[in-house]
């Protein structure tokens, strides 16, 4: 790493972006059977600061949560969790952070608003589609239990992320 800055910048980077998610895993409102976190807001900003890149401290997340290291919401950890009705958000947060870091590659206003709600989707599909299956509850219940409470903070969220992006 002596003498490659950039490498070390990406490193330090994962590093904090990890902690960030991790602390954001505890910020939360609970309910069931989905909590609200600031996961999603660190996810997204991860994505606008690395780019593509931010999948390498979401994956060292998700990692950490499977090793039983208590980073997931409220201090939970291993597997069980992804195997749990939040498991397909929290899958999700891969694809979602690699399309909004693509879309925060390109100079574009617009692509990097449409990065944010898309990533968003992403994490919505990911989740509400694995709460169907993991509970066996109907898709329309899904939706009004894993999507329909979060829209108005994944919003501000949203506008928070983007906002920040533009500043930096």
């Amino acid at each position: 790493m002596y003498g490659d800055e950039k490498l070390s910048y990406r490193i330090s980077l994962t590093a904090a972006f990890v902690a960030l998610i991790a602390v954001g895993g505890w910020v939360s409102l609970p309910i069931p059977p989905v909590p609200v976190t600031l996961q999603t807001f660190f996810v997204l900003l991860a994505a606008v600061v690395m780019g593509r890149y931010a999948v390498l401290p979401v994956a060292v997340y998700l990692l950490l949560g499977i090793l039983n290291m208590p980073v997931f919401h409220n201090g939970l950890a291993g597997i069980g969790v992804l195997m749990g009705p939040t498991g397909g958000y929290l899958i999700g947060f891969i694809p979602a952070v690699l399309l909004a870091g693509l879309a925060y590659e390109q100079d574009n206003r617009i692509v990097h608003a449409a990065g944010i709600a898309a990533a968003t989707l992403i994490i919505y599909l990911f989740g509400i589609s694995w709460m169907a299956y993991s509970t066996g509850m109907a898709l329309a219940q899904a939706v009004l239990l894993g999507l329909v409470p979060f829209i108005a903070g994944d919003v501000l969220k949203g506008i928070a992320v983007y906002i920040i992006g533009e500043r930096i």
